[in-house]
């Protein structure tokens, strides 16, 4: 999505329902809580901060993040399925613990689809393939050479069952080469790693690596050229079209919390969105928004399970 295309969506924002306002009127009542499932400083949180601070300063209550990492983000998702349905706590719900998760995990706690009560979609960011700075390794052709070279080079993921894992089986079965998955408690170490050179390469967002000159990026799975990044070629213009995905982030409560609050959050986080506060800060790291209604985006979260699942069995990925 071209930046002015995102910037014409502020007119669109969503109008308040005919009395949503009052019956909301006591909500929220305390403090609400943001379990980001995942560690301090990555996409995950820097999408729920940026969107939480929003929702606070309309809501008149403090949105405090709380990170609960763990298990590919299932340990803060579980965390909030059992809890209270009464839109004090929510979390941040994403591709690995809601999308890839259920087919990875042998044991999942709880039901991605049927536990929650979806809110809305905060952000699509498409991944990345990238390399150290210093690494020898200039392009994707480059790579895909070195790793047939020397099979077993090591790719870092934030995590066994999540996203970047399941996108390095299809790269890896694309491709035809044979790498290392070398998981993380989130993307902070990993990109240390990295750095370091302890690890050859990473899957990770564009949020993550795009503006740091200390890596390298060789292909985006991206649709198409992202807006910013006009000379990173996509894997599907490379020739291989299943590397196209996108890595998203919406917000979720527990199943049985109030149709009314659930409306009237989705409201608010799309209407946040598109403002001038958002909206740019959004673009500029490489992601796009998705207007979804909350039936939509749980829909949307089906759907999802159903394609991993076939990716999952496909590359035969285990977290446990």
């Amino acid at each position: 999505m071209r930046r002015r295309d995102l910037l014409a969506l502020l007119p669109l924002a969503p109008l308040a329902l005919p009395g949503l306002a009052h019956a909301q009127a006591g909500y929220p009542s305390r403090p609400v809580r943001v379990v980001v499932p995942f560690p301090p400083g990555g996409t995950t949180d820097f999408i729920a901060r940026l969107v939480s601070q929003r929702l606070a300063s309309v809501l008149g209550q403090p949105f405090v993040i709380e990170n609960r990492a763990g298990a590919g983000g299932t340990v803060g998702s579980d965390f909030v399925a059992k809890s209270a349905p009464d839109g004090h706590t929510l979390v941040v719900s994403n591709i690995a613990s809601f999308g890839v998760g259920p087919s990875v995990y042998r044991s999942m706690p709880y039901d991605s689809v049927r536990d929650f009560a979806h809110i809305a979609v905060m952000a699509e960011i498409p991944s990345v393939l990238a390399v150290s700075a210093s690494s020898p390794i200039r392009t994707f052709e480059q790579f895909v050479a070195a790793a047939k070279a020397r099979p077993g080079m090591t790719i870092g993921s934030p995590g066994n069952g999540t996203s970047s894992h399941a996108k390095q089986a299809i790269l890896q079965r694309s491709a035809g080469i044979e790498t290392t998955h070398v998981p993380y408690r989130g993307s902070g170490p990993m990109m240390n790693d990295l750095m370091a050179n302890a690890v050859d390469a990473m899957i990770t967002t564009l949020v993550e690596a795009g503006r740091n000159d200390r890596f390298r990026l060789l292909a985006v799975t991206a649709d198409s050229r992202v807006e910013g990044w006009p000379d990173l070629p996509t894997f599907k213009e490379l020739g291989h079209p299943d590397l196209v995905a996108s890595t998203w982030f919406g917000l979720s409560a527990p199943a049985g919390t109030p149709e009314a609050i659930v409306t009237r959050l989705n409201a608010e986080v799309l209407t946040g969105l598109a403002t001038p506060e958002i909206a740019p800060r959004l673009v500029e790291t490489g992601a796009t928004p998705r207007r979804l209604s909350a039936p939509e985006y749980t829909a949307f979260i089906a759907a999802e399970v159903a394609r991993w699942a076939a990716v999952v069995r496909a590359a035969n990925i285990r977290a446990d």
